[in-house]
């Protein structure tokens, strides 16, 4: 795998070096007569619950027995309930109960925890060798501490990946001579989607303007952050935990282009709460998501009138034109509070055998996460895994696993540095233009009804003067988030 940012790196390590105590000694810490007691706060659900729970247990059974550790996972629901269970423990709320040894946290939550001081530093019980068995870059986004040592261990993480309806592209790429290849850009997506509206349109000339929408995306945010890394910018400069914006106008216009201006037409769309939900009821037939979302990808397209059966295919997801080949990287890690060195230890203890190869690949045959270990993001080692451990993975999982395995030699992961108000500015990120783009393509089909063609009806959304006015205003959305 690519590293996003090799120089810092290089000083990253030399500047963990001066931390590392590795664990030496540390194991007298623990006694197998008088174990350790460690709460884990998830927000994992369903089988993924089902697996975390299954590997506790293992632990518990093996290792923890033999060293003294007995762990107890507790989903807290959502990642939005479990934030806020974190957030009141650490402001010790009247009713909120008390911090756990460790919770699953995503960067700019395990930020605001770090700033109020009420994360362990994990470098102390962690050597350099230990490291640098952990891809590179997820062990740079741990490192979230002033001092450059490391607070959120990598657990779990994903990319995004596309997943089409192959039942019902075949027959529009057949009949408007279209191939997968065309859907490797964000441009070619934008074409792909347009032809497939019209396509759509023309099978009722009785009724004008009742094309359907080819593709949708879930986490904008992620569209403006990758998006923008693919064109050269970094859209969040962070130095020392500091943000510079970096918001040119010219990059922006080009994100505009292939998200705004498509969904205002129609060639793009949004109706459930995640895009698998609109390829379920038909309304979409390819999406940009996570690759945790490929377990979500529905069997069957399910109308009002009939159901029928569909295929899929797993892809890349796309990248603009002349871009570079940035995907983003994201998914939760794991934290662990600060206490005493014995509890610490041995939290410590177990994510790290959580995070060996086998187990870790177990979880994610389950989950659709990425293992976090390099030895373990192969299709090689993956397919030991499942045989050794005799697993039955989900042909969607597998396929969208080993397609990003065999992607990782042509694509840096990325995510930006964790900064104060991060989750801000996220949030524009996220609503700024894609609720715009939702309000005026309810305009847009209110003047289809009254007769306009959608030319006409989209025309006044779609000029570069519309577009200055909502760059003004994203802009102005953005520094206000940040300097709140």
């Amino acid at each position: 795998m690519k590293r996003a940012r090799g120089v810092k790196l290089i000083l990253l390590a030399a500047s963990l070096g001066m931390f590392l105590t590795g664990c030496g000694g540390k194991e007298a810490l623990l006694d197998p007569s008088d174990p350790v007691s460690l709460t884990v706060w998830h927000y994992y659900n369903g089988t993924q619950q089902v697996a975390f729970d299954g590997l506790v247990e293992k632990f518990n059974d093996t290792v923890g027995r033999e060293k003294g550790i007995y762990v107890q996972g507790f989903s807290q629901g959502s990642v939005s309930d479990l934030e806020a269970a974190v957030r009141d423990s650490i402001a010790e709320k009247v009713g909120a109960e008390k911090m756990p040894d460790i919770f699953s946290s995503y960067a700019d939550t395990a930020y605001e925890a770090e700033q109020a001081g009420a994360l362990a530093n994990l470098s102390a019980y962690l050597g350099e060798e230990e490291l640098a068995k952990y891809v590179d870059s997820y062990i740079e986004e741990g490192c979230i501490a002033a001092d450059g040592t490391l607070r959120i261990f990598p657990t779990a993480k994903s990319t995004e990946i596309m997943m089409i309806n192959k039942t019902d592209w075949e027959p529009f790429a057949e009949a408007e001579g279209l191939s997968l290849e065309d859907l490797t850009t964000m441009e070619g997506v934008t074409k792909t989607a347009q032809a497939y509206y019209e396509w759509t349109d023309a099978k009722t000339p009785e009724i004008p303007g009742d094309g359907k929408a080819f593709y949708g995306r879930d986490a904008v945010a992620n569209y403006f952050i990758i998006g923008m890394k693919q064109l050269g910018v970094e859209i969040f400069q962070v130095e020392n935990g500091r943000v510079t914006l970096n918001v040119p106008k010219e990059e922006l216009h080009r994100l505009w282009e292939n998200y705004y201006v498509p969904m205002v037409k129609g060639y793009f769309g949004a109706y459930g709460s995640f895009r698998s939900d609109d390829v379920k009821t038909g309304d979409l037939i390819a999406y940009t998501g996570s690759t945790s979302s490929a377990m979500y990808f529905p069997n069957q397209v399910e109308l009002e009138d009939e159901s029928y059966p569909i295929d899929y295919i797993v892809m890349p997801a796309p990248v603009f034109e002349g871009g570079e080949r940035y995907a983003v990287q994201q998914g939760a890690g794991m934290v662990v509070s600060k206490s005493d060195e014995r509890h610490e230890y041995a939290a410590v203890e177990f994510l790290k055998w959580f995070t060996e190869a086998e187990n870790n690949l177990q979880f994610g045959c389950v989950s659709g996460y990425l293992p976090v270990l390099k030895e373990a993001n192969s299709v090689e080692k993956l397919d030991q895994v499942i045989e050794e451990k005799e697993l039955d993975v989900a042909k969607k999982t597998y396929e969208c696993l080993t397609t990003v395995f065999q992607e990782m030699s042509n694509m840096t992961l990325y995510t930006n540095r964790s900064f104060e108000q991060g989750s801000a500015a996220r949030k524009v990120l996220e609503y700024h233009l894609a609720d715009q783009a939702m309000q005026d393509r309810a305009s847009v089909v209110s003047a289809m009804e009254q007769g306009q063609s959608l030319e006409e009806a989209a025309s006044p959304y779609v000029t570069e003067e519309s577009f200055e006015n909502w760059y003004d205003s994203f802009c102005s959305a953005l520094n206000q988030a940040v300097n709140k």
